[in-house]
């Protein structure tokens, strides 16, 4: 495996964990974890990526080694805080930024948000969540209110091998030397015997805000750098799956310069299914020329 090294910035008042590969001169790529992940989950990715990088991936707050945010999780935190951490990573000019899922949500938003700050986007199944209506607000405010009164927490497992083995039964594409590494990267050993998630358990908490693909969309509109959204073949629960063709059509034309892949045999975490073919669709995607690649 390629070595990695950590790194901690004090980002908004909180310390944040960010893992990097290969040299600072080599050209920069800014890979984002989705919900539940981890910067390490990468790893596989990393491993397969023909050219040298310098890639720099976060955990987000509340995510592996980053702090919690004793005040919750909110969306446009996650906007601000990619904000600082590229200015703090490529001195202000154009980023490629790869996004799995929630990460892939944040990049492409960001990319409306900052447009002169983003130089190309790859979204790895981050395509948004499932629509909502204005209806859905009073029951969604319900849940949120019972769940702020119980304190949220995750299983606890006696051994990191009983944690891989939960995961290769959740993904069999899972091989377990990579449910190992998956394991020890999402989980630390709290006291013997006793292996428990990084991240914070809040994040199972139902948020009050209602996804307004109104409000991305918009955003999407805004994104002037090329965009790559990359679809697993085989992915279950995601968002889109629940548009009409119509509506992902939607989704789909709201970027001026949008292009997509599909990877086989990949389900939602297809950078743990497919990692190969995934660094093959990214360094495709981005560019291997001097005057297209951050230095």
């Amino acid at each position: 495996m390629k070595p990695s090294r950590s790194h901690f910035h004090d980002i908004r008042g909180l310390r944040y964990h960010v893992r990097t590969w290969g040299e600072a001169h080599h050209p920069k790529l800014i890979l984002l974890h989705g919900w539940m992940d981890v910067s390490a989950s990468f790893q596989f990715v990393v491993d397969a990526l023909r050219n040298d990088w310098h890639v720099i991936a976060p955990d987000w707050r509340g995510f592996g080694l980053s702090a919690w945010a004793r005040e919750g999780y909110w969306f446009p935190d996650y906007y601000a805080d990619l904000d600082a951490l590229l200015a703090l990573y490529t001195a202000g000019q154009p980023a490629q930024l790869v996004g799995h899922s929630m990460g892939g949500i944040i990049a492409s938003a960001y990319a409306g948000i900052r447009p002169d700050r983003v130089a190309r986007v790859v979204s790895l199944e981050g395509f948004g969540l499932a629509r909502t209506q204005p209806a859905d607000a009073p029951g969604r405010y319900q849940r949120w209110l019972d769940e702020l009164a119980a304190e949220p927490r995750f299983r606890i497992y006696d051994s990191y091998a009983t944690l891989a083995a939960r995961l290769r039964r959740d993904n069999p594409r899972l091989s377990d030397d990579k449910a190992q590494f998956i394991a020890r990267a999402w989980a630390h050993e709290a006291a013997p015997d006793q292996v428990e998630m990084l991240s914070d358990p809040r994040h199972k908490n139902a948020n009050p805000v209602l996804f307004r693909i109104e409000e991305l969309l918009a955003c999407w509109r805004k994104v002037t750098a090329p965009v790559l959204w990359v679809f697993a073949r085989e992915s279950a629960g995601t968002g889109y799956l629940k548009d009409t063709p119509e509506q992902l059509a939607e989704r789909k034309g709201a970027f001026r310069d949008y292009h997509e892949a599909w990877v086989d045999d990949a389900g939602h975490m297809l950078h743990h299914d497919q990692p190969q073919r995934l660094a093959r669709i990214i360094e495709e995607f981005i560019g291997l020329s001097s005057d297209k690649l951050l230095k």
